[in-house]
Protein backbone atom coordinates (compact mmCIF):
# COMPACT_ATOMS: atom_id res chain seq x y z
CA UNK A 1 0.00 0.00 0.00
CA UNK A 2 1.21 3.47 -0.80
CA UNK A 3 1.77 5.41 2.41
CA UNK A 4 1.66 8.60 0.36
CA UNK A 5 -1.79 7.81 -1.11
CA UNK A 6 -3.09 6.78 2.30
CA UNK A 7 -1.82 10.01 3.82
CA UNK A 8 -3.41 12.07 1.03
CA UNK A 9 -6.70 10.24 1.57
CA UNK A 10 -6.54 11.01 5.29
CA UNK A 11 -5.87 14.69 4.65
CA UNK A 12 -8.70 14.84 2.10
CA UNK A 13 -11.12 13.08 4.47
CA UNK A 14 -10.26 15.57 7.21
CA UNK A 15 -10.62 18.60 4.91
CA UNK A 16 -13.98 17.39 3.56
CA UNK A 17 -15.20 16.57 7.08
CA UNK A 18 -14.16 19.98 8.41
CA UNK A 19 -15.71 21.91 5.54
CA UNK A 20 -18.90 19.83 5.64
CA UNK A 21 -19.20 20.37 9.41
CA UNK A 22 -18.76 24.13 8.89
CA UNK A 23 -21.36 24.21 6.10
CA UNK A 24 -23.85 22.14 8.11
CA UNK A 25 -23.31 24.36 11.16
CA UNK A 26 -24.20 27.37 9.00
CA UNK A 27 -27.41 25.56 8.01
CA UNK A 28 -28.25 25.30 11.71
CA UNK A 29 -28.13 21.83 13.28
CA UNK A 30 -25.36 19.99 15.10
CA UNK A 31 -23.56 17.31 13.11
CA UNK A 32 -25.53 14.53 14.81
CA UNK A 33 -28.85 16.33 14.33
CA UNK A 34 -27.93 16.93 10.68
CA UNK A 35 -27.23 13.23 10.18
CA UNK A 36 -30.54 12.31 11.83
CA UNK A 37 -32.55 14.79 9.77
CA UNK A 38 -30.77 13.80 6.58
CA UNK A 39 -31.29 10.08 7.16
CA UNK A 40 -34.96 10.59 7.95
CA UNK A 41 -35.41 12.79 4.90
CA UNK A 42 -33.51 10.52 2.51
CA UNK A 43 -34.36 6.94 3.46
CA UNK A 44 -35.79 6.35 6.94
CA UNK A 45 -39.55 6.28 6.59
CA UNK A 46 -41.17 6.72 10.02
CA UNK A 47 -38.33 5.12 11.97
CA UNK A 48 -38.44 4.07 15.58
CA UNK A 49 -35.94 5.54 17.99
CA UNK A 50 -34.04 2.26 17.88
CA UNK A 51 -33.80 2.33 14.07
CA UNK A 52 -32.52 5.90 14.19
CA UNK A 53 -30.06 4.87 16.92
CA UNK A 54 -28.69 2.11 14.69
CA UNK A 55 -28.19 4.45 11.73
CA UNK A 56 -26.42 7.07 13.82
CA UNK A 57 -24.41 4.71 16.03
CA UNK A 58 -25.63 6.37 19.22
CA UNK A 59 -26.69 4.92 22.53
CA UNK A 60 -30.41 4.64 23.18
CA UNK A 61 -30.30 7.44 25.75
CA UNK A 62 -28.27 9.66 23.41
CA UNK A 63 -30.79 9.11 20.63
CA UNK A 64 -33.70 9.91 22.96
CA UNK A 65 -31.99 13.18 23.97
CA UNK A 66 -31.43 14.03 20.29
CA UNK A 67 -35.08 13.26 19.45
CA UNK A 68 -36.19 15.38 22.43
CA UNK A 69 -34.17 18.35 21.10
CA UNK A 70 -35.40 17.94 17.53
CA UNK A 71 -38.98 17.63 18.73
CA UNK A 72 -38.64 20.66 21.02
CA UNK A 73 -37.20 22.67 18.08
CA UNK A 74 -40.17 21.65 15.93
CA UNK A 75 -38.24 19.50 13.43
CA UNK A 76 -39.86 16.15 14.16
CA UNK A 77 -42.79 14.65 15.95
CA UNK A 78 -43.11 11.37 17.73
CA UNK A 79 -46.18 9.21 18.04
CA UNK A 80 -46.88 5.86 19.63
CA UNK A 81 -45.85 2.92 17.47
CA UNK A 82 -47.26 -0.58 17.09
CA UNK A 83 -47.11 -1.05 20.84
CA UNK A 84 -46.99 1.46 23.67
CA UNK A 85 -43.26 0.90 24.20
CA UNK A 86 -42.14 2.21 20.79
CA UNK A 87 -42.20 5.69 19.36
CA UNK A 88 -42.39 6.33 15.62
CA UNK A 89 -40.73 9.49 14.32
CA UNK A 90 -41.60 11.73 11.41
CA UNK A 91 -40.19 14.99 10.13
CA UNK A 92 -42.27 18.13 10.28
CA UNK A 93 -42.27 20.62 7.41
CA UNK A 94 -39.58 22.53 9.32
CA UNK A 95 -37.52 19.35 9.66
CA UNK A 96 -37.82 18.59 5.94
CA UNK A 97 -36.70 22.13 5.07
CA UNK A 98 -33.73 21.91 7.43
CA UNK A 99 -32.78 18.48 6.07
CA UNK A 100 -32.91 19.96 2.56
CA UNK A 101 -30.57 22.77 3.64
CA UNK A 102 -28.17 20.20 5.14
CA UNK A 103 -28.17 18.16 1.90
CA UNK A 104 -27.59 21.30 -0.18
CA UNK A 105 -24.76 22.51 2.08
CA UNK A 106 -23.06 19.12 1.90
CA UNK A 107 -23.51 19.04 -1.87
CA UNK A 108 -21.88 22.44 -2.30
CA UNK A 109 -18.83 21.37 -0.28
CA UNK A 110 -18.46 18.16 -2.28
CA UNK A 111 -19.00 19.93 -5.60
CA UNK A 112 -16.34 22.47 -4.71
CA UNK A 113 -13.95 19.67 -3.76
CA UNK A 114 -14.33 18.13 -7.22
CA UNK A 115 -14.15 21.46 -9.03
CA UNK A 116 -10.45 21.13 -9.81
CA UNK A 117 -10.96 17.88 -11.76
CA UNK A 118 -11.73 17.38 -15.43
CA UNK A 119 -14.84 15.39 -16.35
CA UNK A 120 -12.63 12.42 -17.28
CA UNK A 121 -10.83 12.58 -13.92
CA UNK A 122 -14.20 12.79 -12.15
CA UNK A 123 -15.36 9.58 -13.86
CA UNK A 124 -12.14 7.84 -12.84
CA UNK A 125 -12.44 9.11 -9.28
CA UNK A 126 -16.10 8.00 -9.21
CA UNK A 127 -15.05 4.42 -9.95
CA UNK A 128 -12.15 4.49 -7.49
CA UNK A 129 -14.22 6.02 -4.69
CA UNK A 130 -16.85 3.32 -5.22
CA UNK A 131 -14.17 0.67 -4.76
CA UNK A 132 -12.86 2.35 -1.60
CA UNK A 133 -16.36 2.68 -0.12
CA UNK A 134 -17.12 -0.98 -0.78
CA UNK A 135 -13.87 -1.81 0.99
CA UNK A 136 -15.01 0.28 3.97
CA UNK A 137 -18.36 -1.52 4.35
CA UNK A 138 -19.05 -3.08 7.71
CA UNK A 139 -21.09 -6.18 8.38
CA UNK A 140 -24.69 -6.33 9.53
CA UNK A 141 -25.27 -4.78 12.93
CA UNK A 142 -22.35 -2.37 12.58
CA UNK A 143 -22.77 1.04 14.12
CA UNK A 144 -23.22 4.12 11.93
CA UNK A 145 -24.36 3.61 8.37
CA UNK A 146 -22.17 4.85 5.54
CA UNK A 147 -25.14 6.44 3.79
CA UNK A 148 -26.50 8.31 6.81
CA UNK A 149 -25.88 11.69 5.12
CA UNK A 150 -25.96 10.63 1.47
CA UNK A 151 -28.05 12.40 -1.12
CA UNK A 152 -29.75 9.32 -2.53
CA UNK A 153 -30.77 11.15 -5.69
CA UNK A 154 -27.14 12.09 -6.41
CA UNK A 155 -26.07 8.58 -5.42
CA UNK A 156 -28.34 6.98 -7.97
CA UNK A 157 -29.30 4.25 -5.53
CA UNK A 158 -32.78 3.75 -7.00
CA UNK A 159 -31.26 3.30 -10.47
CA UNK A 160 -28.69 0.80 -9.19
CA UNK A 161 -25.67 3.13 -9.35
CA UNK A 162 -24.68 3.00 -5.67
CA UNK A 163 -21.61 0.76 -5.34
CA UNK A 164 -22.30 0.11 -1.67
CA UNK A 165 -25.90 -0.96 -2.29
CA UNK A 166 -24.78 -3.23 -5.15
CA UNK A 167 -22.09 -4.81 -2.99
CA UNK A 168 -24.52 -5.28 -0.09
CA UNK A 169 -27.03 -6.95 -2.40
CA UNK A 170 -24.29 -9.27 -3.64
CA UNK A 171 -23.46 -10.34 -0.06
CA UNK A 172 -27.00 -11.52 0.69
Amino acid sequence: MSEHAANLLGALALAVTDRTADAVAEAGPSATAAAALSAMHQFLDSPTIDQLRQVLGLTHSGTVRLVDRLERDGHLRRRTGADARTAVLSLTASGRRLAGRVTAARGRVLGDALGALSERDRRTLDRLLGDVLVGMMRGPGATRWLCRMCDLEACGRAAGHCPVARAAAGRR
